[in-house]
């Protein structure tokens, strides 16, 4: 029922992690994105900001004309929730809601983005031009963990006292902390959470998809332009 375009990175596993833990029908396409494969027209019509992941629901319900596509994972985690009635609070819970919104919007805009940075500096910039880089997103990154930290403190789950997709949205990118040269020592209820997080058997399922097409440091700012240097005139069928 559900077409997901997807690649093995934190942001992919996001949505495979919500599609595994609801039992969703899904078919799988692999993106690779080191062969430009999201800049083909057919994704771009399906993910216009040339990222993945990215879904298209055959079977949205009532309401909706023909099949629905979503891109941006927080945006495809809320709609997956909204779907199957899973993983968030009820849209009368109005306080509910709005802690959702608070921590999804933190997650797409603050840790993600600064979880991608440091990979990018840690694992693919050049040897002679990355430090900086480096020193600075893992400041960010911890002060990340710091929030986390701080919001654990007021019970076991990020939002409503639940699992929630709140948590699967922030999971990635603290699952991977030690590549990224980071450490939860200093976040024991961080560290906690993700080993809840992880043993789920949902979880796993997900991490392990396409497990084998993972980028791991091979693909490289100094080998593979398609992945790392990026201009509009990729999103240009033909240009890139």
């Amino acid at each position: 029922m559900i077409d997901f375009h997807y690649a093995p990175t934190p942001n992919g596993w996001k949505v495979a992690i919500m599609l595994e833990e609801c039992g969703l029908e899904y078919t799988t396409h692999l993106i690779r994105l080191s062969d430009g494969d999201q800049f083909k027209p057919e994704f771009l019509a399906i993910s216009p900001n040339a990222k993945m992941p990215a879904i298209v629901d055959h079977d949205p319900g009532d309401g909706w004309d023909g099949p629905v596509p979503v891109f941006e994972s927080g945006a495809i985690m809320l709609y997956l929730a909204d779907r199957t009635g899973q993983f968030a609070p009820k849209a009368d819970d109005r306080r509910g809601r709005k802690e959702l919104m608070e921590w999804l919007f933190w997650q797409v805009g603050n840790q993600g983005p600064m979880g991608g940075q440091l990979s990018h500096f840690q694992n693919y910039a050049p040897e002679d031009d990355k430090d900086y880089g480096f020193k600075r997103y893992l400041g960010e990154y911890d002060r990340n963990l710091g929030v986390l930290e701080n919001r654990l403190e007021q019970g076991d789950w990020l939002v409503g006292g639940a699992y929630s997709i709140a948590d699967m949205l922030a999971f990635p990118w603290v699952f991977i902390a030690k590549p990224l040269g980071a450490s939860l020592d200093e976040f024991p209820r961080v560290a906690d959470w993700r080993a809840r997080i992880k043993a789920r058997p949902a979880v796993q399922r997900a991490i392990d998809l396409h497990k084998a097409n993972q980028n791991r440091g091979q693909h490289r700012v100094d080998n593979n332009k398609v992945l790392f240097s990026q201009t509009s005139a990729s999103l240009r069928p033909g240009k890139g």
